[in-house]
C-alpha cells in the first residue's frame, strides 16, 4: 500500500487512520517491509518520486514580482 498526500499532517493522520483499522481486523504488517515518509519508492518496477522537471523550476525561481496594475 503506498500512501500519498500534499502535507505532511494530513499524511500522518492518515497512516494512523489505517494502521488502526489493521489492528481493529487483525491485519499487521512486517515492520522490515515497512517505509515511513520516503521521497521515492520502487513499485512495480517504476520509481515513483516527486520531480519538477529543471526548466520549470528555473522559470519559478526567476519569476519576476508585478509592479503594475498592467502586468498582472
Amino acid at each position: 500500500m503506498i500512501v500519498e498526500t500534499e502535507k505532511e499532517k494530513i499524511h500522518d493522520e492518515l497512516v494512523k487512520d489505517i494502521l488502526r483499522r489493521m489492528k481493529k481486523n487483525n491485519l499487521y504488517m512486517k515492520p522490515e517491509k515497512y517505509k515511513w515518509k520516503v521521497r521515492e519508492i520502487e513499485f512495480l518496477e517504476v520509481v515513483i518520486e516527486p520531480k519538477i522537471e529543471k526548466e520549470k523550476m528555473k522559470m519559478i525561481l526567476e519569476w519576476q514580482v508585478s509592479q503594475t496594475v498592467k502586468e498582472v
